[in-house]
């Protein structure tokens, strides 16, 4: 199998980033239509997920700017923002619905 290009790499997480902005948004519209105790609620896991979500963006900066020999290295940190974001938006769902 051939090893994936780090612009076929960044493309593909961008567009992944760019579909979790798109939820969390929609996330904040409901938030925004809740009572006010449940809106705290939606807020503080919105807050979260923000936080990940920019912690994710930020690796992802890291490999734009690496190397083309030093972006695989890269890649394990940005799986792992990831996942730690993708986990915590799957448990928002949840508690959302």
């Amino acid at each position: 199998m051939e090893s994936e290009t780090k612009q076929a790499y960044e493309d593909k997480v961008k567009a992944q980033l760019d579909k979790l902005n798109a939820q969390i948004d929609q996330m904040k519209a409901q938030a925004a239509e809740a009572k006010a105790d449940a809106e705290i609620n939606y807020y503080s896991i919105i807050e979260d997920l923000t936080s990940k979500r920019d912690a994710a963006e930020a690796k992802l900066d890291e490999i734009a700017k690496a190397s083309e020999d030093a972006w695989e290295d890269l890649k394990a940190g940005f799986e792992s923002a990831w996942n730690e974001l993708n986990n915590a938006f799957n448990n928002a769902v949840e508690k959302f619905q």
